[in-house]
């Protein structure tokens, strides 16, 4: 290992990460714990389903068990990610300093810890009910594909848009005991706002995936990308209004979308698509996004 392992450029809490032991900080880079705002894209949807389900007040400790659920699986998915694409992400220049593709960090022992990870999701999956365990643990396959979908496909987005919602479909039946309309609708609302926040994070990498011949969304739009990125967020939208009309048929309750709606709108009119640090910056905005979302449901759900 080495001590002077570079630290990425938007990792977040940069003094605390430099500050931990070298092998440590390997693995936290390995399993993005210094970008969390994985960690919350992923959360977001099972607490959405969980707010507008009513489990807020029937199951509240589901929220506690999600966040950590979220934490250990997206690092997972991180870990495996980075093992798949060690040599694509050896080629583009965001991503040649990760732990695995600049060879700091062996093949076996990002398996090792990988493992680690789905342990603790495993724990977190014995908290749920047996209808809820077998929609996770249908999960493994579209995650498992997805590192695969950007050398198959021009929307790798939307791939990810099925793994990174999936946790809605876990958090509905975890407290129902089974699917209906509203679950589905806000994992669909769900989609789009995945395509829509991970088109703006690949606006960093349109050139060096060009040169790698990795596809995107944000190479498939090329000068569109900030009307298919409006687009996508006014399908969340819809699609989310439609899901609480369901709990609650009246007006008050779609008002309750009107703070994320007027954030999306804010990301659209203000991407500057050429500049990669205002794509990061409004791609981390959506852990706001999120939690504005999350108000809407929980207000919805509590008086639903």
């Amino acid at each position: 290992m080495n001590d002077r392992s570079p630290i990425v450029p938007d990792s977040e809490g940069k003094d605390v990460v430099a500050a931990l032991p070298a092998r440590l900080r390997e693995f936290v880079m390995l399993a993005r714990f210094d970008r969390p705002i994985g960690a919350w894209l992923l959360f977001w949807p099972g607490a959405w389903a969980i707010a507008l389900a009513g489990g807020l007040a029937t199951r509240p400790s589901l929220i506690a068990w999600f966040a950590l659920g979220a934490a250990a699986m997206r690092g997972a998915g991180c870990v495996y990610n980075d093992i798949v694409d060690r040599d694509l992400d050896a080629r583009v220049a965001r991503t040649r300093d990760r732990p695995l593709a600049s060879g700091r960090v062996s093949l076996k022992a990002a398996w090792a810890f990988l493992l680690l990870l789905c342990l603790v999701g495993l724990i977190v999956l014995f908290q749920l009910n047996g209808f809820a365990r077998i929609v996770a643990l249908a999960s493994l396959a579209p995650v498992a594909a997805y590192p695969f979908m950007k050398r198959i496909t021009w929307w790798p987005q939307a791939w990810l848009g099925i793994v990174f919602s999936w946790a809605a479909l876990v958090g509905w039946p975890a407290v129902t005991g089974r699917f209906d309309g509203a679950g589905l609708l806000l994992y669909a609302g769900s989609l789009g706002w995945v395509i829509g926040y991970d088109t703006i994070y690949a606006l960093q990498d349109v050139e060096d995936d060009a040169l790698a011949g990795v596809k995107s969304s944000a190479r498939a739009l090329g000068r569109h990308a900030r009307a298919g990125v409006a687009f996508f967020y006014a399908l969340a939208v819809l699609l989310w209004g439609a899901a609480l009309w369901q709990i609650r048929p009246d007006m008050l309750a779609l008002a309750a979308l009107g703070p994320v709606a007027l954030h999306f709108a804010w990301q659209v009119a203000m991407l500057r698509p050429r500049d990669g640090a205002d794509a990061l910056a409004k791609f981390r905005a959506n852990r706001f996004a999120g939690f504005l979302m999350f108000l809407a449901c929980a207000v919805v759900g509590t008086a639903g």
